[in-house]
């Protein structure tokens, strides 16, 4: 699987290392991915999923269902 989340879409950004002389090199900044096993009580399944921690942060706010009917809306997930 790729690293990319499944409910925000959030992916590694390019950016450089500085070194103390400014010298600038390529380095990547990868999200932060956990993959977490949700229990979606409406469809009576577990589902597993690759999301960001501030996508879990968002899941516990809202609730997997609201969260999942949004990310369908948004096209991000079947």
């Amino acid at each position: 699987m790729s690293k990319v989340c499944q409910l925000t879409g959030k992916k590694a950004i390019v950016g450089n290392n500085v070194s103390h002389a400014m010298n600038k090199t390529k380095r990547r900044f990868e999200a932060n991915l956990i993959k977490k096993r949700f229990f979606i009580p409406e469809e009576d399944k577990w589902v597993q999923l690759k999301v960001s921690t501030s996508a879990l942060k968002t899941i516990n706010k809202k609730g997997i269902s609201a969260v999942l009917k949004e990310a369908r809306a948004q096209g991000l997930i079947k």
